[in-house]
């Protein structure tokens, strides 16, 4: 049987985002890579909730059981997706992602951030947004070629969509997962950059609450490892297999 490997895409980007690693796994997997709400193909489907993207996957993947693997905001979601499908996620594989913020007064700031700047998302062209959010703490430093990628991607969507998917499923629209790592039963993989401190640092004390943890770093690459070392993460998928 085909292993279905579904990807989940970060804030700014699509599904595109992950054909360097489709085409580096091969022709042996079945890789969804959907738009999620807010993005891409998908910009103008509301309400942008949890709920509404878990219950567009659950539609697209049927009964198939998976790999899931999740980058960034799209990691946050496949954190709850494993945990809500818990007999189909057989396993997870997590790219510069967190469980989110487990201080609520920490929580709220972030979702009043995250207020404003969907609310200046509206107010620009996707040109510029995509120049300004490229050179992010978290973003600077992306290889020429992985950057010129990235670009291209963000110009697939429209700033109401992003702007929406901000509110919706951004770092302070949802809850915290710090305290239900413990329920993950599958093997989860966690992968980072090298040069993402931030979330290397997150990775490690995930591992400490997960069950069956792996910890995967990409030498030379940032927050976006999988733009930088597609052939990393892919062999990250075949190794279960």
């Amino acid at each position: 049987m085909t292993p279905t490997v579904l990807f989940l895409h970060g804030f700014t980007h699509t599904g595109s985002s992950w054909e360097p690693v489709v085409a580096a796994l091969g022709e042996r997997y079945r890789a969804i890579t959907p738009d999620l709400r807010g993005h891409g193909t998908a910009s103008e489907l509301e309400p942008v909730t949890l709920e509404a993207v878990l219950g567009d996957l659950d539609i697209l993947l049927g009964s198939d059981e998976i790999t899931l693997v999740g980058y960034s905001m799209g990691g946050r979601i496949a954190l709850h997706a494993a945990l809500a499908w818990p007999d189909r996620v057989r396993r997870l594989i997590l790219i510069g992602a967190s469980p989110g913020l487990a201080d609520p007064a920490e929580r709220e700031q972030r979702r009043l951030d995250d207020e404003r700047l969907a609310d200046e998302i509206e107010a620009g062209s996707i040109e510029d947004f995509a120049r300004t959010w490229a050179e992010s703490p978290v973003l600077a430093g992306l290889r020429p070629e992985a950057a010129q990628r990235a670009h291209a991607d963000r110009l697939r969507n429209r700033p109401p969509g992003l702007a929406r998917a901000l509110r919706g499923l951004g770092t302070g629209a949802l809850p915290s997962l710090w305290d239900r790592l413990g329920e993950l039963r599958m093997p989860v993989v966690l992968v980072v950059g090298e040069r993402d401190l931030k979330f290397r640092q997150i990775a490690q004390l995930m591992a400490h609450s997960l069950p069956d943890p792996g910890l995967s770093v990409v030498m030379g690459a940032g927050h976006a490892a999988h733009l930088e070392g597609p052939d990393v993460v892919a062999e990250l998928v075949r190794s279960d297999v």
